[in-house]
């Protein structure tokens, strides 16, 4: 049995996080494997990789320890996914660095055991990755990676610190996360005086309106505001709302208003056959299709990553419906299906209590003047203006091409877009004289679909990437992974036999053919498609249903 695989490798584990020492990059050893970020993807694969005892590797971090969305750990929030998603578990059990075995480090057990929990709270989760991350030994803080720089005569990377020799890097991993997305309406007001602040500082940032609060005399509460808008349909818009309903209580202010781009406040998709969209299958299928299909995917697949749980959506109506309790006023106004196509900062009026005007006052809350959204509601046409003190953007996150790359920028095979073309083990292309190698992690949703972003794919990724390293540096792969993970067929079904030459000649598809193409409504057509099987049950071509009166049938054997 390969020692580095048993449970009992972590126990002479150091119980702080090492410096980073000077031997790291000063005595021109090349590392087998760098890398530049240490969020939860990073540090899955900083955890496998210390499990391969052959394998060099180090990980850089610019911050001083590990953090993860500080400002959204409101008071019991919780996960969207299973805590089997942690760092290892749905590829490796048995590693030391599992969130069971962090559970049992911290004597926690029994506690997690009768509490019955599947979906962890994100403080705790937070704390399992900053746990691990002061343990494992080539993870290294403080370590601001400034550049990339190609050395052709080593064929290596050069990572460059300040203050230290630059580490050598045969394989380099790029997990520097995503950015916040300020929707252009509000690019001069997210600033350090601005009435507006993304929801990735909502709990820390001095604009924020519970910082804001906090520096009145109401013990922190929130009357001191006026009016408070949220802008932004995700979990995180859901959250940072329901927390605003929660902290109001049953106090007089402010006005809450949650504005949505999407038609309607459905939940995230989350029944077992849907959650097969998060799995490798699905990954190795979407990465098989063409660009533009896969662009218009992901755009129509919101559901399925950037909607609000039903828990939350539920929370939210049960919080409004508490206050209307004995004759209350709701005070709040959720409105979907609209869009800020403008906003304009300074003093003014706002709406007040109830949606009704009220004056800002002087200077505004805070200091920070108020804010008026021009807004459109697209399906009765309205165009009206909104007064508020403060908005929330909890308007999502993107990938973006970091300054680091600048130096080697040259060296990559970007799209026709500007992205990364990343094959399907996270590698990303370069150029043919480029022998090392470079991959992403959470920087391939256009090429990898909708689980990019997701926790519960991150340990998989990472073993992925660990093996294509280890094929190369040790000539075999460290990890046995599944074959098949979902149920669900994506695409051609293994069943599927190949259409005679002269399909597009059958009766069936040009009836089918004749039938997409012609004025119909969605019930017509679904009569057409279902009369031409039942006329075809005992033959060689069933036609599949039709899905709109524009898409084709699909003719398939059975």
């Amino acid at each position: 049995m390969d020692p580095s695989r048993s449970p009992g490798a972590a126990a002479a584990r150091p119980s702080a996080r090492p410096r980073a020492c000077a031997d790291d990059s000063r005595t021109g050893e090349v590392h087998d494997l760098v890398g530049v970020g240490l969020g939860p993807f990073n540090l899955s694969l900083a955890a496998m990789a210390d499990r391969v005892p052959d394998l060099r590797s180090v990980f850089l971090e610019a911050k001083p320890e590990f953090s993860w969305h500080p400002g959204l750990m409101i008071e019991g929030a919780r996960m969207q996914v299973p805590f089997l998603a942690d760092l290892v578990s749905l590829v490796d059990p048995t590693s030391p660095w599992s969130f069971l075995a962090y559970l049992g480090d911290r004597d926690r057990l029994f506690p997690f055991y009768f509490s019955e929990q599947w979906h962890l709270t994100r403080r705790e989760y937070a704390d399992y990755c900053l746990w691990a991350a002061d343990r494992l030994p080539n993870c290294r803080f403080d370590s601001p990676v400034k550049s990339v720089r190609w050395n052709a005569g080593r064929s290596v990377f050069e990572v460059e610190v300040p203050g230290r020799e630059p580490y050598l890097a045969r394989h380099l991993v790029l997990g520097v996360g995503t950015e916040p997305v300020i929707p252009r309406a509000f690019a001069d007001l997210v600033n350090a005086a601005g009435p507006a602040v993304h929801s990735s500082e909502y709990l820390t940032s001095p604009r924020s309106p519970l910082t804001l609060a906090r520096g009145t005399d109401n013990g922190g509460g929130l009357r001191s505001l006026r009016d408070v808008t949220v802008v932004g349909s995700g979990q995180s818009g859901a959250e940072v709302f329901l927390d605003l309903l929660r902290r109001r209580g049953s106090d007089a202010g402010p006005h809450l208003r949650w504005i949505t781009r999407t038609a309607a406040l459905a939940p995230m998709e989350y029944s077992r056959l849907g959650l097969e969209h998060f799995t490798p299958d699905y990954t190795r299928y979407f990465h098989s299709l063409p660009e533009p299909t896969r662009d218009g995917l992901v755009s129509r697949q919101w559901q399925l990553y950037k909607a609000a749980s039903a828990e939350t959506l539920a929370a939210i109506h049960e919080a409004v419906y508490e206050r209307t309790t004995a004759g209350g006023a709701a005070d709040v106004e959720i409105v979907p299906g609209t869009e800020v196509l403008a906003a304009r900062g300074g003093e003014g009026r706002a709406s007040g209590q109830g949606g009704q005007g009220g004056e800002i006052g002087d200077g505004g809350i805070g200091g920070i003047g108020g804010i008026e959204l021009r807004c459109s509601h697209p399906q009765s046409g309205a165009e009206y203006a909104l007064r508020t003190d403060l908005v929330v953007l909890a308007t999502g996150y993107a990938a973006r091409r970091p300054a680091l790359l600048d130096p080697v920028r040259d060296l990559v095979l970007w799209d026709a877009k500007g992205r990364y073309r990343v094959g399907l083990d996270h590698r990303v292309a370069l150029r043919a004289d480029v022998s090392a190698r470079l991959y992403v992690q959470n920087a391939e949703l256009h090429t990898h679909g909708v689980g990019t972003p997701d926790l519960g794919l991150g340990a998989h990724r990472a073993a992925v990437i660990l093996n294509a390293v280890c094929t190369e540096v040790l000539g075999h792969p460290v990890h046995r992974l599944p074959e098949a993970t979902a149920w669900t067929t994506f695409g051609r079904p293994r069943s599927a036999l190949d259409l005679p030459a002269d399909a597009a000649a059958h009766p069936a598809a040009r009836s089918v053919a004749r039938a997409a193409t012609r004025p119909a409504t969605d019930s017509a057509v679904r009569s057409t498609a279902h009369a031409r099987t039942a006329d075809l049950a005992d033959g060689t071509v069933h036609v599949a249903h039709l899905a709109a009166p524009e898409s084709p049938a699909a003719l398939v054997h059975p």
